[in-house]
């Protein structure tokens, strides 16, 4: 199955990123925590380079705590400050306003010694489609959300969020689609919905969810749709249409339905706790 993603206005995008990041003290980046690497811009690291990093291992409640973890300790390994949060539920919020102070202890020191006091940390949020960028913004914003203007050598007509004493927020964040070769980073992106239901082939993606679940979580479909496992990725989407009642007119088996069934069962997390791809693999 061959993912196609036609990034729009990738250069305009790119180019309004380096230019945003010379205001900005601090590149808040949002993963889907399901595809920690995957839903990763992989341009990110080289534009934010200079700046103080902060990955938000989002939709954490949807994905398999210890995996969650082991993402946990591979980013921060690399330097990253990292934080895992459900936008939704708000869970995980709290703490991302001192780890931002710990993130940004250097922009602080160097503040002090040229006689700065109280400047805020400005931080811009980057993001892959669907990953809950616009939530976490309005949950971290909340209504007391108000916009401070413009500032000295900013853009005319560029506003910044003031979400407390100490942070403020770039509202107009270049966002930077990825670019991908490798398919199975579409296929990933595909399945937490990323990319448009519609120019995707639903039964086929169904399958290719089926076969990582009897390699990563055997038993898990079993569980869940009383079917036995030891069959081909097909024949098990067979045997969950009959259990689903995914029937047609005339008796046969509607796979599309029982397809469509598992992919939004999967995103949804009524599946369960799914992580899809594992550090170090």
């Amino acid at each position: 199955m061959n993912f196609q993603w036609y990034p729009g206005h990738m250069t305009k995008a790119k180019r309004q990123m380096q230019e945003d990041m010379k205001l900005i003290d601090l590149v808040i980046e949002l993963v889907d925590a399901r595809i920690p690497l995957s839903s990763r811009n992989p341009d990110i690291d080289d534009l934010g380079k200079q700046k103080a990093r902060l990955i938000l291992m989002n939709k954490a409640d949807l994905a398999d705590e210890g995996q969650n973890k082991a993402w946990a300790s591979y980013f921060k390994e690399k330097g990253f400050f990292v934080v895992k949060l459900d936008a939704r539920t708000k869970s995980g919020m709290k703490a991302i306003s001192a780890v931002i102070l710990e993130a940004c202890k250097e922009k602080f020191e160097r503040d002090r010694r040229r006689g700065i006091k109280n400047r805020p940390v400005r931080a811009m949020v980057v993001g892959i489609p669907n990953v809950g960028k616009s939530t976490f913004i309005n949950t971290y914003a909340g209504k007391a959300c108000t916009k401070t203007g413009n500032k000295p050598g900013v853009t005319k007509g560029k506003q910044w969020i003031r979400l407390n004493k100490n942070v403020e927020l770039l509202d107009t964040p270049g966002i930077l689609w990825p670019k991908f070769e490798d398919q199975r980073v579409g296929l990933f992106l595909a399945l937490i919905g990323s990319i448009k239901d519609e120019i995707l082939n639903i039964d086929d993606l169904s399958l290719e969810l089926i076969a990582i679940l009897q390699a990563k979580y055997p038993g898990l479909l079993a569980l869940r749709y009383e079917v036995s496992e030891d069959y081909t990725p097909a024949e098990l989407l067979g045997k969950i249409a009959q259990n689903r009642n995914c029937i047609k007119k005339g008796g046969e088996l509607d796979y599309g339905k029982a397809a469509a069934l598992v992919v939004d069962e999967f995103r949804s997390g009524r599946l369960g706790k799914i992580t899809l791809e594992f550090p170090g693999e």
